[in-house]
């Protein structure tokens, strides 16, 4: 299993890897309670965002059942104006989310950071 200092490593390193690193926290799904979190802003609200960001899969997740879609959610993006929010699946209950300004990087830098950090959690 791995422990809480293990995942805000994770956290950090990710925070490295990303320029205009915002936030990031991992999430429990069924509850959007966060087991990790790393930011670098006080007024970004990351425990709101993570609770908000777990009824956006859970929604994706009823949506693709409404539909018949077989497999399952590999990452969601959503693309502000200034920010880039990339969600990633740990596993199927556990998400990674992470917020970046928009001006400092971009979704492959993005991309990049997550996947190279996400096998230390998951």
């Amino acid at each position: 299993m791995v422990t809480e200092n293990q995942l805000v490593q994770t956290l950090e390193a990710i925070e490295k890897d990303a320029s205009g690193f915002i936030a990031a926290s991992l999430v429990d799904l069924e509850s959007g309670m966060t087991l990790a979190v790393k930011t670098s802003r006080t007024d970004f609200d990351l425990t709101a965002a993570s609770a908000y960001n777990s009824e956006l899969v859970k929604q994706k997740l009823k949506i693709m059942g409404a539909l018949g879609l077989s497999g399952g959610i590999q990452d969601m993006l959503i693309s502000l104006d200034d920010q880039i929010h990339l969600i990633k699946m740990v596993n199927p209950t556990t998400f990674l989310y992470l917020a970046v300004d928009k001006a400092q990087s971009n979704l492959a830098i993005v991309r990049m950071a997550v996947n190279k950090h996400i096998s230390q959690i998951s």
